[in-house]
């Protein structure tokens, strides 16, 4: 079977050559998810795409599978005077790619490349201003211009024009429903999306995606103005050296560097075991000294937000035992001014001399934390929202990946000690924006005292500022009662217009643990899903508490019962509770799902598996009790969320006591 640069590969290899080797090999690990069906109700990109040919009435879909049978359909197709395309494949050499869109006309083609990401004409810019493509937008037109560059080379003949066709974030969709026109479900091993019956062109209401002009930015970048990597070949050399290499199976020398640490080819020791390899080991191994022990000392990849990893690296520093504090503060040692707690230079240090000195032990800021505990006041409230972003929207009025709040969890902890799982909200019905009842049950969760409000990360504050905009361009009868009460809760976004910090503003507890605490067992992740399981471990007095199956009987819960937190592996170290749950979609491990990120726009992340959970409610079909166990378990996953701060709150305040 041929091996060719498909568009794909060829994103994958400006991510990094060498996993051309790796990619779609059984025997290599690869933890980034690859289930098409879950990643489009992730994304959006399928239901983006149908969307998209619904604009160009009269296209015709390639369906055939098979490269060559779709090869030659599609020079049919072209022979014609105008027609449009869609799925049309183009070879050239080795190269191969299925196009989105293309729209012949005469002796000329429209290229245009659909994503599922949103798009400001008002703003966007994908040129920067130093005169290079944004990060941002870099991978997209590269994408598009070597989609351009096989369709010029496959069909000299035809002058061969470039756009992407992106979510116009600045436009409001016409009717109600629109996301519902799109269900996806599964063809075998495929992904399909089934549209509504007598969907068109005419019922889609107003244009929500728009495309954008790129060819000139296309052809720069085919004419060597902007080079896929930092040596000094061509454009035209580059694909060909990929593609070459990919076809005869050769790895591509690897060059490691600081985004190693994210590589999906990563195996843990598990997956070793089970005689998966490790193309990232063989990397590390194969462009440096490395010996197979030197993987059990501590990386550089691993301290925390750490931005001159690469500068050390071709250094040939590889091991947080090489790295000093000169390293971390730079050139100029200026250390970072902090009113209290540790400076991000600290807190790195401190995680680098813990890992060379072998000290496993925690670091707490006694007097620091009782400092801010001084101010808190009872009952302490604790909540966690689960969100989505979708990228064709549910309602009239809505704009492509806005913000969706679908579901909260509440903690409260009373100053007698007492606590319970005061309240939960979710929405299960399809086609509905949550936002506005959301807040409703919110603040009648939160608005009969004064106590402080807790929050962990900046997700929240985020969220409560874009349903007050949201809120602001209703007709809502009680819109004003609800946007002063989110101001009390909340602090403004730094790029708002109008400026507020509520007298409740949410308490965030990221920022208390990255000023205060830090446990090696976290490895430099400051995740509530990393910091939860080391404190239990660090904490006596958690270990003994919930061990004991009172959760649910003694504490007040929603969704257990006679619930034990506390169990040990086989090195006696707590097992992370989140690993008790089981799966929120079938069949798929939580922990994986939670690394999906759906829009950079929306900032989301650390919560994909409520996000798809969420999607499956929305955009497939399913039995009602299939819903309902979904719906379960999504509460219970975020009744934990809840805990998990209120277990970070009761090991302080013991060992504050």
């Amino acid at each position: 079977m041929a091996r060719y640069l498909t568009k794909s590969r060829f994103k994958l290899a400006l991510e990094c050559p060498t996993k051309l080797f790796y990619t779609g090999k059984k025997e290599y690990i690869n933890t980034k998810l690859e289930d098409d069906f879950l990643m489009a109700l992730a994304e959006g990109g399928f239901q983006v795409g149908e969307l998209a040919k619904l604009y160009y009435p009269g296209g015709i879909n390639i369906d055939q599978i098979d490269h060559d049978e779709a090869l030659r359909v599609t020079e049919d197709l072209l022979a014609g005077e105008n027609v449009v395309i869609f799925e049309g494949a183009f070879k050239y050499r080795n190269l191969f790619v299925r196009a989105d869109v293309v729209i012949k006309k005469g002796n000329s083609l429209q290229l245009i490349e659909v994503k599922s990401k949103t798009y400001d004409p008002t703003s966007d810019k994908f040129i920067g201003a130093r005169g290079g493509i944004t990060s941002e937008w870099r991978s997209y037109i590269f994408d598009v211009a070597y989609q351009k560059y096989v369709l010029a080379n496959a069909h000299p003949e035809f002058k061969v024009t470039a756009y992407l066709c992106l979510a116009d974030k600045t436009q409001k969709a016409t009717i109600d429903g629109l996301n519902q026109m799109f269900l996806l479900y599964r063809d075998g091993e495929r992904t399909k999306v089934r549209i509504k019956e007598n969907s068109g062109i005419h019922t889609i209401g107003n244009k929500i995606l728009i495309e954008v002009n790129v060819d000139e930015i296309a052809n720069r970048i085919i004419n060597n103005e902007f080079l896929p990597d930092e040596n000094s070949q061509t454009f035209e050399e580059v694909v060909q050296f990929y593609s070459d290499s990919y076809e005869k199976d050769k790895k591509i020398t690897p060059v490691v560097l600081g985004k190693c640490r994210s590589c999906e080819f990563k195996a843990v020791q598990e997956d070793m075991i089970k005689g998966y390899k490790s193309g990232f080991h063989e990397c590390w191994q194969n462009s440096s000294s490395f010996k197979e022990e030197d993987f059990n000392k501590p990386l550089i990849l691993d301290i925390w937000d750490f931005r001159k990893k690469d500068e050390l690296i071709r250094s040939g520093k590889y091991f947080m035992e090489d790295v000093t504090k000169t390293d971390l503060e730079g050139k100029s040692g200026k250390k970072q001014q902090q009113m209290a707690g540790l400076s991000r230079v600290d807190r790195q240090f401190l995680q680098v001399e813990k890992a060379k000195n072998g000290d496993s032990s925690h670091y707490i800021d006694i007097d620091g934390l009782r400092s801010e505990m001084a101010n808190w006041k009872y009952p302490l409230h604790f909540i966690d929202f689960e969100t989505t972003a979708v990228a064709i929207p549910f309602n009239s009025g809505r704009r492509p990946y806005e913000q969706i709040a679908f579901q909260f969890s509440h903690h409260t902890v009373h100053e007698n000690g007492t606590i319970e799982h005061s309240n939960e909200w979710i929405n299960m019905k399809e086609g509905i924006f949550p936002n506005f009842q959301f807040v409703r049950e919110l603040k009648k969760a939160l608005a009969d005292d004064q106590g402080s409000v807790f929050r962990y990360a900046n997700h929240e504050n985020s969220v409560l500022n874009t349903i007050y905009i949201q809120l602001q361009e209703s007709s809502e009868p009680d819109k004003q009662v609800l946007c002063e009460w989110i101001k009390t809760i909340t602090k403004s976004k730094t790029d708002s217009t109008e400026k507020w910090e509520g007298a409740r503003n949410m308490i965030d507890l990221l920022e208390i643990v990255k000023k205060y605490y830090y446990h090696p067992l976290t490895n430099g992740s400051n995740s509530l899903k990393y910091v939860l399981p080391a404190i239990l471990n660090a904490s006596n007095y958690l270990k003994e508490k919930y061990s004991k199956p009172i959760y649910g009987t003694e504490i007040k819960s929603h969704n257990y019962k006679n619930q034990s937190w506390i169990t040990f592996d086989s090195n006696r170290l707590v097992v992370n509770p989140y690993k008790l749950l089981p799966p929120i979609n079938f069949g798929y491990d939580n922990e994986l799902l939670d690394t999906i990120v759906i829009d950079e726009d929306a900032g989301i992340a650390d919560g994909g598996a409520a996000m798809i959970a969420y999607a499956r409610m929305q955009f497939t079909e399913m039995s009602d009790e299939e819903r309902e166990r979904i719906s379960k378990a999504l509460l219970r996953y975020c009744e934990l969320d809840t805990l998990a701060m209120v277990m970070l709150w009761e090991a302080w305040n013991n060992w504050c006591s």
